[in-house]
């Protein structure tokens, strides 16, 4: 059970933090140093889960991991359970999911079209239904997503992850990008994904993860090649150029904290999500060591 590792412990007790991430590049790269024991981490054990996004926002409903990485827009429906920590997540600065199809299409053309999206907690997912209400959502693993729109199972498709920069080698058309429509509408980075960790574990705890996350990812973004190398058996399919550059869009200062320009980003989207009525009220959110 999860609670299990939040029971108090003695000087001389080592308290298992389980830890729930993506397997994709660019949070193999960002948990490199932890995952490889390259940091010291005296009183925690970190265990290490990997599942996709979709899987680990329904996960958090049932508590099962002490710290997860989460949708952004899976967050209202969880906040009473986790709160988020300052570092750790995932930021699109003009750039972000991507809709593409088998032909040329225009942007408000997927109304009433049959799109694969990734999972409906998703914050790809919510951003385009406040891009485009009128859709038809076929929920598809977000690594069958290509091959989906390739084979004209759907009409299009909602990429996240490396898909991002695949699509043009199956010769698919991008028909928007919802980072860059996001910037438009508010000048802002859309944020996509963060981490956060149980409540019941309690701030002190809290606070602990969030140093060791933040170590890891400092770690990993100063020794990039080693980083890198171990984060290519998450690449699916991308050589490691375009891994790299994967990483750096999603692995960088946003990731090792928000700043009041990033917290802000996520109250946006929260706030557009719960006006649009596609995420529950209130529209609050909530970081760790904020009142």
């Amino acid at each position: 059970m999860a609670g299990q590792s939040a029971t108090s412990k003695t000087s001389t007790e080592t308290r298992e933090i389980k830890l729930a991430h993506s397997p994709d590049s660019d949070d193999a790269f960002m948990f490199y140093a932890l995952a490889t024991h390259k940091l010291n981490t005296p009183g925690y054990k970190y265990t290490h889960a990997l599942s996709d996004i979709q899987t680990l926002n329904e996960a958090a409903l049932t508590e099962t991991y002490d710290v997860t990485a989460l949708s952004f827009a899976a967050y209202p429906t969880l906040r009473d359970k986790y709160i988020l920590l300052d570092c750790g997540a995932s930021f699109g600065e003009n750039y972000g999911p991507i809709v593409v199809a088998p032909r040329a299409m225009k942007g408000h053309e997927i109304a009433g079209k049959r799109v694969a999206v990734p999972g409906l907690k998703t914050t790809a997912y919510l951003t385009l239904k406040l891009f485009e209400p009128n859709f038809e959502a076929v929920v598809t693993p977000f690594d069958k997503i290509l091959e989906a729109v390739k084979n004209e199972v759907v009409d299009a498709g909602l990429l996240i992850h490396e898909g991002q920069l695949l699509f043009p080698q199956l010769g698919l058309h991008r028909v928007l990008d919802l980072g860059v429509w996001w910037h438009e509408q508010t000048g802002m980075p859309l944020p996509l994904g963060g981490n956060a960790v149980r409540r019941a574990l309690g701030p002190e705890v809290g606070q602990q993860i969030a140093r060791t996350i933040r170590d890891s990812v400092e770690y990993g973004l100063e020794h990039r090649e080693e980083a890198l190398n171990y984060a290519m058996q998450f690449a699916r399919d991308m050589e490691t150029e375009l891994a790299d550059k994967f990483v750096g869009m999603y692995v960088n200062k946003w990731t090792l904290g928000y700043g009041e320009r990033g917290k802000r980003a996520v109250k946006e989207l929260i706030e557009r999500g719960t006006q649009a009525g596609l995420l529950p009220a209130p529209a609050s959110i909530e970081f760790l060591g904020e009142e």
